[in-house]
């Protein structure tokens, strides 16, 4: 097994961690591993060369590595670092029990679905990327909201007028969907789930769309608006630019090692004792 193992530049404790795994699957020939740093260019052009990421780090970094691995149906199994960890399998003091199962392959595969999303202009494609929470398409820094005119499968659905618009993956749901006041999905479901953000006499309520369905978005604004790809990538939009968003073809997984009913027993320690907010003490 070829194990390349990510941590977070800016985690000091994610780099000694991950050399620390990487130092256990080497002790058990013929496993091979190495470390890099998650935004090293080099490592993540042989990401398709291993047979397995892991990832020190939070939601984020899952996040990215997801957008990496998908392509090359390469499984991810990450260790949280970060506050919430909706994510990550493994936490820091169970490590060595989870890498051990994982190495035997004593393991089963979560696939979550992706999102396509493209940047059109007029008739142009100006960019696409590849997302596993959410395409946000919102204001930008004025406190002005924005006219979005929203078409599902070819028919006008409405035209929001608000901060912003989320669509979102079953995954995403449980993110900036989730603080926006949307419902929780199972992420097994492929379906999208379409929010909008302070919406000011519009349509103030969750949509939860039929799998397979693609959403068109043009953003009306006479000042800045943008779009936001997993909260990680910002583009700005012109008046009249079009946002198209529909399932990818590609799946991210993850490696799991807790029973397929886990999503649940997490969710609930999560709302219930959230970590974010006790790290503010």
């Amino acid at each position: 097994m070829r194990v390349l193992v990510f941590y977070h530049p800016r985690v000091p404790s994610s780099e000694a961690l991950a050399e620390t795994l990487a130092q256990h699957i080497c002790s058990q020939p013929p496993a091979t591993a190495h470390t890099a740093s998650l935004h090293d260019a080099e490592a993540r052009a042989h990401v398709a060369e291993q047979d397995l990421l892991i990832v020190v780090g939070g939601d984020g970094s899952l996040l990215r590595a997801g957008r990496l691995s998908a392509p090359h149906q390469i499984p991810i199994l990450g260790v949280n670092l970060g506050r919430l960890g909706f994510l990550p399998e493994v936490q820091p003091r169970n490590w060595l029990t989870v890498l051990e199962r994982v190495l035997r392959g004593d393991y089963w595969i979560e696939e979550r679905m992706m999102l396509q999303v493209e940047h059109w202009r007029q008739a142009t494609l100006l960019d696409a990327y590849e997302v596993l929470n959410e395409a946000v398409v919102s204001r930008g820094a004025l406190a002005r909201p924005v006219r979005l005119k929203t078409v599902i499968d070819g028919g006008y659905l409405t035209t929001y007028l608000a901060d912003g618009l989320i669509i979102a993956t079953p995954t995403g749901s449980t993110a900036y969907a989730l603080a926006a006041g949307g419902p929780i999905l199972p992420p097994q479901l492929k379906n999208i789930l379409l929010i909008a953000i302070a919406p000011h006499l519009s349509v103030d309520r969750a949509i939860v769309l039929a799998q397979g369905a693609t959403v068109e978005v043009t953003a009306y604004s006479e000042h800045q608006a943008i779009l936001s790809a997993d909260g990680q990538t910002e583009v700005p939009l012109e008046n009249g630019d079009q946002v198209r968003v529909r399932m990818s073809q590609h799946m991210a997984r993850f490696a799991r090692v807790q029973a397929p009913t886990y999503f649940y027993s997490n969710l609930m320690t999560r709302l219930t004792q959230n970590p974010a907010a006790d790290k503010l003490k």
